[in-house]
This record gives C-alpha cells, sequence and structure tokens, in this order.
C-alpha cells in the first residue's frame, strides 16, 4: 500500500520508516482499530474498489453458494491415518530439538492430507482408485451431477500427482475428456485447453492444480468450482474461486 501510494501521491503516507511505525506495525502487529481506521480515512479518497456484490456492475449475476461436504473415510483410509498418526508420535519421542518435532508434525500433516484425498496418494503405488475413498466417491457423484445437467466444474487440487490420478479416472467415468492443467503444461496446451473448456462442448470437469490455475485464467463457462482438498491459505483458494 505504501508503495503504490508513494509511487501515485508522493509523501501521502510519509517515509517508508514512519509508515511502519505508524500504520503496519500497529495494525499488523497489535490489531489496532485506531491505526486501521486513520490509514483507511486517508487513503479512502485515492482508492476506487468494485465489489461483486455491486448489482450496478454485473446485474444477472446471481449470488455465489457454497457448501462444504463432508465425507466418511473408508476402512483402508482410517487404517492408514492411524497408522500415520502413530508412527509420528513414536518418531517425535526420539527427536532431538523442537525444530525436528516441528518438522515432523508439519510433515505427517500434509500425509494426512494425502490419506483423505485416496490411499493411492499417500502410497504412490499406481493402485486401482474406485470402492477406496469416500472422498473420490462423492466428487464422482458430484461430477456426474454437473454432467448430467449439461453444466461444467472446474476441480481445485494443490497435488498436481493427485490430479493426473482424478484426470484419468474421471474421464473414464464421465465419459469425456477432462482436462488438466498444472505446473509443467506449456503454454500452447493451456492456451488451446482453455479455449476448448469455454467453447466446446466436450469436458464437463477442468482439473486444475491450486498453484497453477489459481491465477491468470477466465473460465466462465463452468458454474460450479470443487475444492478437493483444502490450502492452508483461505485467500489462494478464493482467487482461485
Amino acid at each position: 500500500l505504501w508503495s503504490i501510494m508513494e509511487f501515485a501521491n508522493p509523501g501521502l503516507l510519509g517515509s517508508a520508516k514512519s509508515f511502519r511505525e505508524r500504520y503496519a506495525v500497529p495494525v499488523e502487529r497489535h490489531g489496532s482499530a485506531e491505526a486501521a481506521a486513520q490509514l483507511r480515512r486517508i487513503t479512502e479518497p485515492f482508492v476506487l474498489r468494485r465489489l461483486k456484490t455491486d448489482k450496478s456492475i454485473i446485474s444477472d449475476l446471481p449470488d455465489k453458494q457454497e457448501m462444504k461436504v463432508w465425507c466418511n473415510l473408508t476402512q483402508e483410509q482410517a487404517s492408514l491415518y492411524a497408522a500415520t498418526v502413530t508412527d509420528m508420535l513414536s518418531r517425535i519421542d526420539g527427536a532431538s530439538d523442537d525444530i525436528s518435532r516441528r518438522g515432523l508434525v508439519l510433515a505427517t500433516m500434509a500425509k494426512l492430507k494425502q490419506v483423505c484425498n485416496h490411499p493411492a496418494h499417500l502410497l504412490g503405488d499406481g493402485s486401482r482408485l474406485p470402492g477406496r475413498s469416500g472422498k473420490l466417491a462423492r466428487l464422482e457423484e458430484i461430477c456426474e451431477e454437473i454432467a448430467a445437467d449439461g453444466d461444467k466444474a472446474l476441480c481445485f487440487t494443490q497435488y498436481a500427482e493427485f490430479g493426473g490420478m482424478l484426470q484419468r479416472h474421471l474421464s473414464a467415468r464421465l465419459g469425456c475428456d477432462v482436462y488438466f492443467l498444472h505446473g509443467s503444461t506449456n503454454k500452447s496446451r493451456r492456451d488451446q485447453m482453455v479455449a476448448d473448456f469455454q467453447d466446446g462442448p466436450g469436458a464437463a470437469v477442468f482439473l486444475l492444480s491450486l498453484k497453477a490455475g489459481g491465477t491468470g485464467l477466465n473460465l466462465t463457462a463452468a458454474s460450479h468450482v470443487i475444492h478437493v482438498d483444502r490450502w492452508w491459505n483461505p485467500a489462494v483458494e478464493d482467487q482461485a474461486t
């Protein structure tokens, strides 16, 4: 904010040092409502903000509906989950310092997210997908309903390897193309998939890795957005949606 205002209105917010002392530290570190209000009063005349809730911008844009879908673990998933936690606890007991313990906890959290996606995602053994994941079973139902209604959906995952598994499985399940955009997709292939998804009748589902698909895309053909696994920063998910 200081950099933008210094460029547009030099001196408005003082020096970078004084800005940090008067606003950045009190607001970000101490949650000062007074400093935030003062900063808002100073910058408000220069900030033009457009909200999606403003009906004067797009009068026929429907309200966004968000829904969390809870899925039970299969017996295999529950067993892997328990085993992963047990392994972490035993390794933490032998950890030599706090940094090592924290690293083990973070690594285990990532493994547990993979278990919740699918056992084959954690194991990385290329084994079959059907019937082994409660989350995958529900995703299949959602995608089938969307395709049957003639709608289109974007499906985000933070794991490129899991996206590759889903692409093959959902394509066979739905009987149509399922596109997949990830960090290794070249620009020409990306542009082709976007154009086909926007204008073509073929693909009902477009899979995207969260980092590759979260910016620089405008896929207006989709009326549904699915986050298969959650990212730690909600703002990244919001931007992707």
